[in-house]
């Protein structure tokens, strides 16, 4: 079908995480990570074909959100998660908001015919 996305069927499929606190792949704790460093990582973990899902947390999504809110493939799948210590808040949730707008009485008489 044309125009869908590719999702990686075999069992090597990955989470990328992108949080408080930031680590490289060995695991070691970056102390001072930049917005700049986080965009880089969010357009990387974007455009990787073997990366299925990216959690990233709120507080860490705000610091980009014009790359979150401005992403729209399905595959890898964005999904915002509570920081540990920031609350969370639904009204900034770009999922959040597209379902609402999907299901909002707006949107839904604007498509009938």
């Amino acid at each position: 079908m044309a125009g869908r996305a590719n999702i990686p069927t075999n069992s090597s499929a990955l989470i990328a995480i992108i949080a408080d606190e930031v680590a490289d792949c060995y695991g070691s704790n970056v102390d001072e990570t930049t917005v700049k460093q986080i965009e880089d990582a969010f357009k990387e973990f974007t455009s990787r074909e073997d990366i299925a899902i990216v959690l990233i947390s709120q507080y860490v999504a705000n610091m980009i959100r014009f790359l979150v809110d401005g992403y729209n493939k399905p595959v890898p799948a964005i999904l915002e998660i509570p920081s540990k210590d920031h609350p969370y808040d639904p009204a900034h949730d770009s999922v959040l908001s597209r379902v609402k707008y999907l299901f909002s009485s707006e949107s839904v008489a604007t498509d009938r015919r």
